[in-house]
């Protein structure tokens, strides 16, 4: 079975679930959207209400913002896989419970296995505490690496956060180089099938 068909079970899974009280409002999940045979894979944190509507990643204004910060370092969404900790919009796009984080992790850990990436791009403080540390500080320790079983994982700030504080917006830029010579170091923009 290749790596879409694999995929494609799990989605099925995620379309099915009622490990938490989010399946009780949501319109769509949301698995995620790209290229799942990419080397890089990005987390966010929960579907937003655009998402929820839809059942595709990052399709609001974040998402639109996405696509312009992919688009600067040389990527768009056919050489990334794009998901989120939790496939559920939280009422009134509130940041995810534990629980539900905790519900949906083993179809993330699914989704990982399956595309098995090279690097991890985490997107703001809920992604990249779930993935890296409990005491991650996302305005501190943006843009700082950590390899762990050979993936690097670059945290920077969530979309979101940039249309709400557009200062950051500098910061994101510097990050976005980062992931950008890491990319090219480790020629990750090889699609593995």
């Amino acid at each position: 079975m290749n790596k879409k068909e694999q995929l494609e079970k799990v989605s099925q899974a995620i379309e099915k679930c009622q490990k938490c009280d989010l399946c009780k409002t949501r319109h769509k999940v949301v698995v995620g959207d790209g290229n799942i045979c990419s080397n890089i894979l990005i987390v966010g944190e929960a579907t937003g209400y655009n998402e929820d509507m839809t059942g595709n990643a990052f399709v609001g204004k974040a998402g639109q913002l996405l696509d312009k910060e992919l688009a600067s370092i040389d990527l768009d969404r056919t050489k990334v896989y794009i998901s989120n900790i939790v496939k559920c919009r939280p009422p009134s796009n509130r940041n995810p419970l534990p629980a539900e984080q905790d519900a949906c992790m083993d179809y993330l850990r699914m989704q990982f296995m399956i595309q098995k990436p090279k690097m991890i791009i985490l997107l703001g403080a809920v992604a990249s505490k779930r993935l890296l540390s409990p005491d991650f500080r996302i305005t501190k320790e943006h843009g700082q690496l950590t390899e762990k079983k050979g993936v690097v994982f670059v945290p920077t700030f969530h979309p979101s956060a940039l249309l709400r504080d557009p200062s950051k917006k500098k910061l994101a830029w510097e990050d976005l180089k980062t992931i950008k010579k890491i990319i090219d170091e480790k020629d990750l923009m090889k699609i593995v099938e």
